[in-house]
């Protein structure tokens, strides 16, 4: 059976425990014709304020909707969910961490494009994937892709973002097929989705602009201050500041 490649995006009643998804929409790639899925759900949670100004969802969009475990694109998705497949996200944890509340633990191989771009351009200011949509110019072939499939293009809406994603993945590939020309690209990205970032320099606080081996000759408290005390440091940083400290 032909390998297939699962792009996918999100939107949320909000972002915290309790908060649950209210559309799903995914594109999948593989086949000579490509599957659209883009669904609204009812919750038992309501729409957050901070949500809607986010992504525009109201209540009355999702009134009279299934619940996401009836619907027909999340009957797809677990059909979809083998290790041989690929699934593609951009800031995957948290759409699979969502996922999961809903009883779909992937099995998929996983491809966080936002990870991955934080590996390839490491200079940018910023990864976001609409700073991209504007950064590479994919708006301008948005329309087109969007008139073949059968989409409405609008920022932060879930089969929207999934088309903008579809575009940055193929400049993403390029990028990283040039970097490491002797590996098959989808694998890397894979690869790199698993691997730690090493993080050069401060981008906040009062080091900001200073990387972070400078901060540790100068004043290696600091950092380890931050490693005891700053509970919202994410992952990476983590990995870098003790990595710097240990070098």
């Amino acid at each position: 059976m032909a390998k297939r490649y699962i792009i996918l995006d999100t939107e949320t009643t909000g972002t915290n425990e309790e908060d649950r998804i209210i559309q799903l929409g995914y594109m999948v790639l593989g086949t000579k014709d490509i599957e659209v899925h883009n669904e609204f759900f009812s919750s038992d949670i309501p729409i957050k304020y901070g949500a809607m100004e986010v992504h525009g969802i109201t209540q009355e969009m999702i009134e009279g909707k299934p619940i996401i475990q009836n619907s027909q694109a999340f009957k797809r998705l677990q059909e979809l969910n083998t290790n041989e497949n690929y699934m593609i996200i951009h800031n995957a944890p948290f759409d699979l961490g969502m996922l999961a509340k809903d009883g779909f633990n992937t099995k998929m191989k996983v491809i966080d494009t936002l990870r991955v771009a934080k590996h390839i351009y490491k200079d940018e200011e910023a990864h976001r994937l609409q700073y991209f949509r504007y950064k590479m110019g994919l708006y301008k072939d948005e329309q087109k892709e969007a008139n073949e499939l059968g989409i409405e293009v609008k920022a932060h809406d879930a089969i929207g973002d999934v088309l903008v994603l579809k575009l940055f993945l193929s400049k993403l590939r390029q990028s990283v097929q040039k970097i490491f020309p002797d590996e098959n690209p989808v694998d890397k990205m894979v690869d790199l989705t698993n691997t730690p970032i090493l993080i050069d320099k401060f981008r906040f606080g009062k080091y900001k602009g200073k990387t972070l081996r400078e901060v540790a000759h100068e004043d290696a408290g600091y950092l380890r201050w931050m490693l005891s005390s700053m509970d919202n440091l994410d992952d990476d940083m983590k990995y870098s500041l003790q990595s710097v400290l240990e070098g």
